[in-house]
């Protein structure tokens, strides 16, 4: 085995999301631009479906998986289509995108809780 496949590359601390992001990108970056933007949200999408299917189980440990591979999976998304996840977040860092305020306070139908 050589050089290059037996030590580790650096991988960048993910308390961050743009450390996160950098993560996933270093991971699976080279596999992800070969799938495309088409290929990874179907992926995406089947991860949201086990989320789902998690939410309504009674695994936590299982439930935390699901929620980090939806979010790996949507990170991917975003760095394909070049969308940094830390200049999305920020889009709530100053309150309700809507109203501006914390806690929003928009009037919404979808406060009410569906079974």
């Amino acid at each position: 085995m050589s050089e290059a496949h037996t030590s580790k590359p650096k991988v960048p601390p993910t308390g961050t999301l743009e450390g996160f992001q950098e993560t996933i990108e270093q991971l699976y970056g080279d596999r992800d631009r070969l799938r495309g933007v088409d290929g990874t949200f179907v992926w995406f999408v089947e991860e949201v479906g086990e989320l789902a299917r998690a939410l309504k189980g009674s695994d936590p440990r299982n439930l935390g998986e699901e929620f980090a591979d939806v979010l790996a999976w949507l990170t991917t998304l975003a760095s394909l289509a070049g969308i940094r996840m830390e200049d999305a977040a920020s889009r709530y860092g100053a309150g309700c995108p809507r109203c501006g305020e914390t806690p929003c306070a928009c009037p919404s139908k979808r406060t009410q809780r569906t079974s």
